[in-house]
Order: C-alpha cells, then structure tokens, then sequence
C-alpha cells in the first residue's frame, strides 16, 4: 500500500502548482473524416485543327505546358500539292498579265497614230484589270491554304499539367480530334459529403487537410445544390495544393456541427499501465485518480469521453495520498 501510495504521488507530481478546477461543459466542433479527391479546375482539350497525320508529338503525360505552347504538328501532303497547283495558276495568270498590258501599251500608241479605236483599248484596259482581279484572288486562295498548312500545329489551349494523351506520333487525326486534355486554372480539392450532414456545412469554413502526411488546411469555397447518389459535392480551396497526381483521394475532416463535451488540461492526464486517470476530490478532501477513455487532443485541452461529470473537481497533487 505505501508503494502504491508512493507511485500515486510520483504520478501526480506534474499537476503540482495546479489550483483546484471545477469541471464544466464546452461547445467543441464535430468532425467528419472523408475523403477528397484533387482536381483541376479546368479540363481543356488540346485538339488538332486539320486533319491528317501527327508527325510530331512532343508532350507526355505528367508535363507541364504553357498556353499558346506547340504540343504537335498534324501534316496533310494534300495541302502541299494544293499550294503548288495555286503557284502553277499565279504563274499563268501573271503570264496572260504581262501581255495583257503589252497589248494595252501598244493599243495606246496605235490609237495616238489613229489606227485602232477607242472600244478596242477599253476591252485591252478590261481584260488587264480582269487578270489583276483573278491573280488577286489566287493569292487569296493561296494564303487560305497557307493558314490552314500552320493550323497543322497542334497549341496548348491553356497552361497546365498534361493529364492524358490518347494518340501516339504517326497516328491518322481527324479535324476537331482530342491530342490530349490538359488540366489548368488551378487544383482544388472536391468532396463528397453525406447529405445528411448538408445543412451543417457553411460556405467558408476551415478544413483541415492530410496531404502527404502534413496536415494543412483549406477554405469551403462552394457547395452545389444538386444531390448526387445521396452526396453533397463540395470544393474546398488549399494553397500550395501538391499537383503531382491529379484525381488522388486525401483524407479531410469537415465540421458538421457542435456538441457539448467535458475537457480538461492535458497535464491533468495521468497513464499508467496502459490506463489513463484524472485526479479529482471525493467526498470531500479525500483525492481519488478517477480511471477516464480520454478523445482528441486540441489546443492543450483533452476531451473525456467518459469517467468524469460536469461539477467534478481536478485537484493538483500536493504529496498526499490519492485511491485508486
């Protein structure tokens, strides 16, 4: 007994200085374990302009994009021999030209010297300004061709990480056909949320997040009203969100309401023999070590989840004797 008496008073030595504290009830933040999944707050696809076939492919999965950046070429040979059939048309057309303005320069000084008439030049003057209009348009056509020669360049929509790229260097592409989807304007995390916990959750509340093993912490940015298979959707804002795996689950604890509960100090907590005890008075001056189930610990404060009541006393230790 007078071992045990000695070991009560070893194990109450940190609680000394302690002043007597009468137990009360405090309003502590419930807390919901789910799990969230990383997103990518746009998902834009890169597609090719022409069609044809994907000479080049310089991007992967995993890489990181700018917007504007050249990600692949598309090459369509019918465009080649189409820019070399409008060079064969210009030539001939500037040929018929520059005859056509010799016979205007001559009609000219024939009609000074009274040879041929006036409706004669005007047809010359005519057919001048026809094969102008036509070498003019030809090379209208000839640039079409040429835009569409640089749409063969496959561009990043957006800045990002590349997520998936479903085609592979020599592949046959079609006009409007997705070369890859790229992730951009930010990570996020998404949750799904039991719908009976959806009048709980307020826009703005903080979450606090394990990512990698380092707890962080988040802000609930949006809810959406639609029910999706008896889940609330909800996105939660995390700064210096890792983007490493895109659509990988970490584990979140959202607040879904409050309740009353018992804490004490942490120091008032005392293990022994794989059992935790609270010093408190008994019947008056008598100081027992009261067997407790301690919860989360918090702010230096450990709730009780049971062995103590609300008006119990936690009394420091003072060298005196406390039961067990």
């Amino acid at each position: 007994m007078r071992l045990m008496m000695i070991a009560a008073t070893i194990g109450l030595w940190p609680l000394m200085g302690m002043a007597d504290t009468v137990i009360t009830s405090s309003r502590v933040t419930e807390w919901k374990a789910v799990y969230g999944r990383i997103e990518a707050r746009d998902l834009v696809p890169a597609r090719a302009r022409i069609g044809g076939t994907l000479t080049e492919l310089a991007i992967s999965e995993g890489d990181l994009v700018e917007a504007g950046q050249v990600i692949g070429q598309v090459f369509d040979q019918k465009l080649e021999f189409q820019l070399r059939a409008i060079d064969a048309q210009i030539t001939a057309l500037q040929t018929q030209l520059d005859n056509a303005r010799v016979e205007l320069t001559r009609g000219e000084s024939l009609l000074e010297r009274g040879v041929t008439t006036v409706q004669r030049l005007d047809a010359l003057r005519t057919q001048v300004g026809v094969l102008e209009g036509q070498i003019a348009a030809t090379s209208a056509q000839r640039s079409v061709v040429e835009q569409q020669t640089a749409e063969g360049a496959v561009l990043a929509p957006a800045a990002g990480r590349v997520l998936n790229v479903p085609v592979t260097k020599g592949a046959v592409v079609m006009p409007g056909e997705a070369i890859s989807t790229i992730g951009g304007g930010g990570f996020y995390l998404r949750l799904a949320i039991p719908e009976r916990h959806a009048q709980a959750l307020v826009t703005g509340a903080s979450i606090v997040i394990d990512s990698a093993g380092q707890p962080a912490s988040g802000t609930l940015v949006r809810l959406y009203p639609q029910i999706e298979n008896g889940r609330v959707i909800a996105d939660v804002e995390v700064d210096g969100l890792s983007s490493a795996f895109v659509d990988a689950r970490v584990l979140v604890r959202i607040p879904v309401g409050q309740r009353d509960a018992i804490t004490v100090p942490v120091e008032a907590l005392i293990t022994r023999s794989g059992m935790d005890f609270v010093p408190v008075r008994d019947n008056g001056d008598d100081v027992v070590l009261r067997a407790v189930v301690p919860g989360d610990v918090s702010g230096g404060v450990v709730e009780i989840v049971t062995g103590l009541n609300v008006g119990d006393v936690i009394v420091p230790a003072d060298g005196e004797c406390c039961n067990e």
